[in-house]
């Protein structure tokens, strides 16, 4: 066979091999099966109570809204009021009234992509850090405020088909372009501009910080400051951790937040160059109050809250989880969470990411998640999802 004819096969071939790869990885596409209650592993065991202030918080957002704003899977706005004013119905602390209201104003279907049930669950927590509202050389790292040439576009408001995704930069001769990466910033891209928020003494803290989007600051005088999410310079999340295991530093089953905030400290000439293969950065604010709010405007609740991407899965919704426990072999994380935040890294139609609150159990816990495991979405009943 001459070379040409034979280059031109092996071509074709390749090309048939692609197109079955493509075949064998269709999109993700959330799909949903009809359940009952009575299939949520350890549905009548959770403290179903303690989600309630949660969902009320997502409700008290849902009623700005006007009543036939779309909330993808989960129907409209004005779907959402029943079980909304029912919810107040519903004594504190009563996990037996709270299970038979969720059981009365919900309906579980089983979340999958495209029918695959299992996905990745993670968890993150509010750091806390030390810091001052001047620089030394005893806090160094900067916090920075949102610049105000930042521009964050939700792609939503242009076309539904872009749900959940964003893009921000900054408007030169009337274009947006991107804006400065890590390594820009880290170098000085900022400086000068008096967009310090805090100074802190620890730059991997402050990175860590970042993937977290929220955190607390004890100053000097003893004083704390939260500071939570501002914007985002629009650069994608790069997984540093991956960048260790393809090194040889780490391997697959030893990464979490805790190892590679260690291999840090241990090469810290090599430290700045590894977290600025992570172009994304993150700008900081004050908060009041004493939860970080997420993506949906609401206070986040410590354990109930689950960060989602609302591409798939709309804020408010509430999400039954059943997981492998982060800190006991063998257990099972099983509980009643609400879709209220979202996350660079938390992308398809089965993952999520828990909120653990704040202090030394929630950071354990948060760091080492990586859990498999299925959930189920409670739609408010009468809504039954497309397709």
């Amino acid at each position: 066979m001459p070379v040409g004819r034979k280059n031109w096969a092996a071509g074709l071939a390749l090309l048939a091999l692609a197109a079955c790869a493509r075949q064998e990885a269709p999109p993700d596409t959330l799909t949903l099966a009809p359940a009952s209650f009575s299939d949520l592993p350890g549905w009548t065991a959770d403290r179903v109570a303690e989600a309630v202030p949660a969902l009320a918080r997502s409700c008290a957002r849902i009623r700005t809204l006007p009543r036939d704003r779309a909330l993808g899977l989960g129907g409209t706005a004005g779907d959402w009021l029943p079980p909304c004013d029912a919810l107040a119905g519903v004594p504190a602390g009563d996990d037996a009234a709270a299970r038979a209201y969720f059981e009365r104003w919900f309906t579980p279907f089983a979340a999958g992509n495209n029918g695959a049930r299992r996905g990745l669950f993670t968890g993150y927590y509010e750091p806390e850090l030390k810091g001052a509202r001047a620089p030394s050389a005893a806090f160094p790292a900067p916090l920075y405020k949102r610049p105000p040439d930042l521009v964050m576009v939700e792609l939503a408001d242009f076309g539904e088909q872009w749900k959940g995704q964003r893009i921000a930069g900054r408007v030169l001769d009337g274009r947006l372009k991107p804006y400065e990466d890590r390594a820009a910033i880290e170098a000085g891209a900022l400086r000068g501009k008096g967009l310090e928020l805090l100074w802190v003494d620890d730059p991997v803290g402050a990175f860590f910080l970042q993937i977290q989007g929220s955190g607390r600051v004890t100053l000097p005088d003893g004083r704390e400051v939260r500071v939570g999410y501002a914007g985002q310079n629009g650069h994608k999340y790069v997984a540093i951790g991956k960048e260790l295991i393809d090194r040889g530093e780490l391997r697959r089953e030893e990464v979490s937040l805790q190892s590679i905030r260690a291999w840090l400290k241990a090469h810290p000439e090599q430290a700045a160059d590894l977290m600025n293969r992570n172009p994304s950065y993150v700008f900081f604010q004050e908060l009041t109050g004493d939860q970080p709010n997420g993506a949906q405007g609401v206070p986040l609740t410590p354990r109930r809250s689950l960060a989602v991407d609302p591409k798939f899965v709309p804020y408010g919704m509430p999400v039954w989880l059943d997981a492998e426990d982060p800190v006991d072999t063998g257990a099972r994380l099983r509980r009643l969470l609400v879709a209220q935040d979202t996350g660079g890294a938390i992308r398809g139609p089965v993952r999520g990411d828990v909120f653990w609150g704040h202090g030394p159990d929630a950071e354990r816990r948060a760091g080492v998640m990586k859990s498999a495991g299925e959930y189920w979405l409670l739609l408010p009943r009468g809504v039954t999802p497309a397709g």
